[in-house]
């Protein structure tokens, strides 16, 4: 069985990176996007119909992205919106290297969610026909 990476992968790994040179500000910012990543890729394996309605009117934005959280929290598991405060935290606060590094393990348990959601569609046993 092949596990494929998704965008919000990327976002992790580069996010590591930044950390590692201890550029917080910029680790900060890629473990929110690989977190915003997620919730968008969940958004769209779940046909979530108000989040594509809203997103085919405005794009995505904030509120559509919580809308998304919310919804998604709902079907798949009751702690996405536990992970989403976290990405969150990280792009609003400056946080000591050590905070970051506890917040970025709510972004990795999202993460795998996405990427465990969108595995299972490439392997045909996940949510879109």
């Amino acid at each position: 069985m092949l596990n494929l990476g998704t965008s919000a992968d990327i976002y992790l790994k580069e996010g590591d990176e930044f950390l590692n040179k201890n550029d917080l500000v910029q680790a900060s910012e890629k473990y929110y996007k690989a977190a915003e990543e997620a919730i968008k890729i969940l958004a769209i394996i779940l046909r979530l119909k108000y989040i594509e309605k809203e997103v085919s009117k405005e794009g995505w934005n904030t509120r559509i992205l919580n809308d998304a959280v919310f919804l998604i929290s709902e079907k798949i598991d009751e702690k996405i919106p536990i992970y989403w405060a976290s990405a969150l935290s990280l792009i609003t606060v400056n946080l000591s290297k050590e905070v970051i590094e506890d917040l970025k393990k709510d972004i990795e348990e999202l993460v795998k969610i996405a990427d465990r959601e969108y595995n299972a569609i490439l392997e045909g046993r996940g949510r879109i026909p």
